[in-house]
C-alpha cells in the first residue's frame, strides 16, 4: 500500500440527524471521545495509507480545525473544498488532482460517517487479480433490496447493480449493500460527468456495469456502522462500548471512566458506559448501560441516564434516555 492515497468523503448535509448537524457536520459526531472522522483517518493509517484527501462543504471548517494537516497523526492530509455540495462522484471528481499520483495507483474512499474494522489487503488482492477499475466492499443486509442491491458471483465478479443484472445475465449470489469503502483505478473517475452534483454509483458505476466492465465486489462481515440518524448514531455508540466494534484502531479508550472525573460515592454507574475528563456526576445518579459522557459534563444529582450520549460540557438536569443532548 505503499504511496496509496485514500479519500474520505465528508462534504453532506446529515439533514436526517435534524438538529445535531446544524451543530457539527456528521463526520464531527463524537464516538468515544473522537469524531468520526477522526476514526476514518485513523482506519486508513492503520491500512498503511498515509495520504489523505477530505472534501468539505457543511460546516467543513470543523473537520479543517479537527484533523489540520495531519501531521499529528503521521498523515499527510489535503482538503478539496467545495463551494456548492458535489455528490459522491463529483466530490471525487473534483478531488482527482490531489489523489491521482500519474503512476495508475489505486484510489482508497470511503464515507466519514462510518466505523469500519476491516483489512484492507484482501479487498487491493481481488482488485489487482481482476485488474479491476472499481472494487465494492459489500456486505450482506436484509434491507438491501429497498436501497438498490447488488450480488457477486463466486470470483468476486458484481452481477446486480442497483438490482438490475449486467450484460451477461448471470444470477449472482445473495443481495447485498454497499458499504461506502471502495478501490478504485484512477481512470474509474474519468466516468464522472464532469459538472455539477453526481452519483457516484448512478453515474460511473451504472457505466462500467452497462459496459459488462471489470468491476468487482468484495463481500466481508467484518463491522462497519453508519451514523446518519440519531437512532443509528446512539447504536453505533453502544455498539463500541459494548464491545460489537473490534476497533484496534481506535483514538482512545472505548468503555470506562476517565481517571479525571469525579463521580459521587453514592452514584450508581454501569460497566457499559464512556464517561470523559472533567465529567463530574453527583450523588444518587444512576449511568448506564450505554451512556457517553462527553469532557467537561455535569450530571446533577439523582439523575438517570440510559442508552444517552452527552456532548462535551453540557449540564444534564433531567432524566435521559435514548437521546443525544448536545446543549
Amino acid at each position: 500500500m505503499r504511496g496509496m492515497r485514500g479519500m474520505i468523503m465528508a462534504a453532506g448535509f446529515g439533514t436526517r440527524l435534524g438538529e445535531l448537524s446544524e451543530q457539527r457536520p456528521k463526520p464531527m459526531l463524537p464516538v468515544c471521545g473522537a469524531p468520526l472522522i477522526r476514526w476514518a483517518a485513523l482506519w486508513l493509517r492503520s491500512q498503511g495509507i498515509r495520504e489523505i484527501v477530505i472534501n468539505l462543504h457543511h460546516r467543513g471548517e470543523q473537520i479543517e480545525a479537527e484533523l489540520g494537516d495531519g501531521s499529528a497523526l503521521d498523515l499527510a492530509i489535503a482538503y478539496s473544498r467545495e463551494a456548492e455540495i458535489l455528490g459522491t462522484g463529483g466530490g471525487l471528481r473534483n478531488a482527482r488532482a490531489l489523489l491521482d499520483d500519474g503512476k495508475g495507483t489505486p484510489i482508497v474512499a470511503m464515507n466519514g460517517k462510518v466505523i469500519v474494522d476491516l483489512e484492507l489487503a484482501p479487498v487491493l488482492a481481488l482488485h489487482a487479480a481482476h485488474d479491476a477499475e472499481a472494487t465494492m466492499v459489500l456486505r450482506a443486509d436484509p434491507e438491501a433490496d429497498r436501497w438498490g442491491s447488488l450480488r457477486t458471483d463466486v470470483a468476486g465478479r458484481v452481477t446486480h447493480l442497483l438490482g438490475k443484472p449486467g450484460p451477461g445475465g448471470h444470477a449472482g449470489g445473495p443481495a447485498l449493500m454497499f458499504t461506502g469503502v471502495q478501490v478504485l483505478a484512477p481512470r474509474f473517475l474519468d466516468r464522472i460527468p464532469p459538472e455539477g452534483q453526481q452519483c457516484v454509483v448512478r453515474t460511473a458505476y451504472s457505466q462500467l456495469h452497462a459496459e459488462g466492465g471489470a468491476f468487482c465486489g468484495f463481500v466481508t462481515d467484518d463491522y462497519w456502522w453508519e451514523h446518519s440518524t440519531v437512532e443509528r448514531y446512539l447504536q453505533g455508540v453502544a455498539n463500541v462500548i459494548e464491545g460489537r466494534a473490534q476497533v484496534r484502531y481506535a483514538p482512545a479508550f472505548v468503555r470506562g471512566i476517565d481517571p479525571t472525573a469525579e463521580i459521587d460515592p453514592t452514584a450508581i454507574v454501569d460497566p457499559a458506559v464512556w464517561i470523559g475528563p472533567r465529567v463530574k456526576v453527583g450523588a444518587g445518579a444512576q449511568i448506564g448501560p450505554r451512556v457517553q459522557l462527553g469532557a467537561g459534563v455535569i450530571v446533577e444529582p439523582g439523575r438517570r441516564l440510559q442508552d444517552a450520549i452527552v456532548w462535551d460540557g453540557v449540564r444534564v438536569t433531567r432524566d435521559l434516555e435514548r437521546e443525544v443532548l448536545i446543549t
